[in-house]
């Protein structure tokens, strides 16, 4: 497990944040690029870098000596073994107790006090760095290597005789070890054994079935009390958790067995299109359409599909390219991006905002240069997301759709009849890129990602203007030169280069062109095979 922020660095950044040296955000984020094993002498590096950008070699020099004493007081308090008086940390404070419901030894057992998390009134924003609803907490020290499988995670049978306390540190304990064992998602829910997915298949890893009330006690177990009276009034929750360096999105609702919870494990860094399964070849006709300066990009595809990553590599690589405002609005904040070249502006919905819609009227009105939509799902925020992308600004966003023609229809059917044609007028002249990906098995064990993508041109714009979606696919299989695919194309270059089976690249095909293409390499393969074995045998 990761370790603990060392006091050192706490008082650092507890006499940054006070001086308005620095901001809470800005200070996890720092904090957590380094991977949470970061020395004081290397995170002082890190801020001086990030404040000390633009400035001149004099002032720099002067910088570097003000946090030089900032770094000597620092280690002076920490010599008293005492945290800062707010301990700016992404880990709970609170007096730690033994959770001997944990299936192996700990002894840094604490989780987060419930009243300290919840902000105050009103909030549910904790004391941690990042200004965002997320619940901190301190992670147990599991030896993870112990792991091996779902017998091996605590069992949740003895629920009813566990106190809150202990309910907490229970599911921390199983969130941890969920993630060593590779699973994407937890469900707890009355009236059913819980369950998670990994690698896209729903598998049990308990035989108890939860009742009603024991559903209730585990799913409310890690709220402040600020926050359980909210999801009483609403029924419905999502916000962010995490637990040491692990991130969780966790959505709360009420259902006719009582509450049932849904747990998302959030990657623990920002990984890269190339991390992310895209193929060496197209991922420069994706990071090119990250260098406009206005226009739409649509990243596409059902849920679970893997949009919020894609997004997060998107917005890392244009941190890391551009010198721009970036406003960002998703519901809850998953990945938190560090200011790098950019400003990065991340609001939450529901915390920061009331609304998607909201949020991007009022940024038209902030200055930015990108605008990022965590989903667009109402004609309002298409509306919005359409007309900001005219206006001068570069706007990516998500919809929940399954490939490139049915995006465009889903685009403009939330349209009255009447307005049709106005926005695929807009939408042809504005639109850049759609990518809609989704996650399948790879054949192998795994999974990867199998995606199409399509760039405007100017047959695209026609097509888009007449409103004649059907003949997007016959284009985008004809321009592969320009960078555009057709999922299936996608599909066989993968089996090309050895990352799916034959078995589960033909489960994903439709295209008998490209399946005929696909068969034929697999014939040739398994030629050459024959061929290489008898020349063995014969050697022999």
């Amino acid at each position: 497990m990761p370790p603990v922020m060392p006091l050192e660095i706490q008082w650092f950044i507890y006499a940054l944040v006070s001086n308005d040296a620095l901001t809470q955000s800005d200070a996890q984020a720092l904090y957590r690029s380094l991977g949470l094993r970061a020395n004081l002498e290397d995170f002082a590096q890190l801020v001086l870098d990030h404040l000390s950008a633009g400035l001149g070699d004099e002032d720099v020099q002067e910088m570097a000596g003000q946090l030089q004493e900032i770094m000597e007081y620092a280690v002076e308090q920490s010599q008293t073994g005492s945290a800062p008086p707010r301990v700016p940390v992404p880990v709970a404070t609170a007096p730690a107790r033994t959770a001997a419901s944990c299936p192996v030894p700990q002894s840094t057992a604490a989780a987060a006090d419930p009243a300290s998390a919840s902000g105050g009134e009103g909030s549910s924003q904790g004391e941690g760095l990042a200004d965002d609803s997320a619940l901190y907490f301190s992670p147990l020290d599991i030896d993870l290597s112990q792991i091996q499988s779902y017998e091996d995670l605590p069992s949740l049978s003895d629920t009813a005789q566990l106190s809150d306390e202990e309910l907490a540190d229970r599911m921390i304990c199983l969130l941890t070890c969920l993630r060593a064992l590779g699973c994407s998602d937890l469900h707890i829910s009355g009236g059913t054994p819980p369950f998670v997915r990994r690698q896209l298949e729903v598998e049990r890893i308990d035989s108890y079935v939860l009742t009603a009330e024991d559903s209730r006690r585990l799913n409310l177990a890690l709220l402040s009390p600020n926050q359980k009276k909210m999801f009483a009034e609403k029924m419905d929750m999502s916000f962010a958790l995490e637990i040491g360096a692990d991130r969780f999105r966790v959505c709360l609702m009420e259902h006719k067995d009582g509450v049932g919870g849904s747990y998302r494990l959030v990657p623990d860094h920002i990984c890269s299109l190339q991390e992310l399964g895209f193929l060496e070849k197209d991922v420069p006709f994706i990071e090119r359409l990250l260098d406009y300066n206005n226009g739409l990009i649509l990243v596409t595809g059902p849920i679970g599909s893997g949009k919020t990553t894609t997004l997060a590599a998107m917005v890392n690589i244009i941190n890391d390219r551009r010198q721009d405002h970036v406003i960002s609005v998703e519901e809850p904040i998953e990945i938190l991006q560090i200011s790098k070249n950019c400003q990065v502006t991340q609001r939450e919905v529901g915390h920061h905002t009331v609304s998607y819609h909201a949020a991007l009227k009022a940024a038209l009105r902030e200055d930015p240069d990108i605008i990022v939509i965590g989903e667009m799902h109402d004609l309002e925020t298409i509306e919005n997301a359409i007309t900001a992308s005219e206006t001068g600004h570069l706007v990516i966003g998500t919809l929940h759709t399954g490939d490139a023609p049915s995006t465009l229809n889903r685009l403009l059917d939330v349209f009255p009849p009447e307005q049709q044609p106005q926005i695929r007028a807009m939408t042809a002249g504005s639109l850049r890129g759609i990518i809609c990906q989704k996650l399948v098995p790879d054949g192998f064990g795994g999974i990867t990602i199998v995606y199409e993508v399509l760039l405007n041109s100017m047959a695209v714009s026609n097509i888009v203007n007449e409103g004649k979606a059907f003949r997007l696919k016959a284009t985008m299989s004809t321009a592969t030169k320009q960078g555009m695919c057709i999922l299936d194309q996608c599909v066989y270059n993968k089996f090309e280069q050895g990352l799916m089976t034959r078995e589960a690249a033909l489960a994903q095909m439709t295209d008998a062109s490209v399946i005929a293409q696909l068969e034929q390499l697999h014939a040739v393969r398994e030629a050459q095979k024959f061929a290489a074995e008898a020349a063995r045998n014969n050697a022999r």
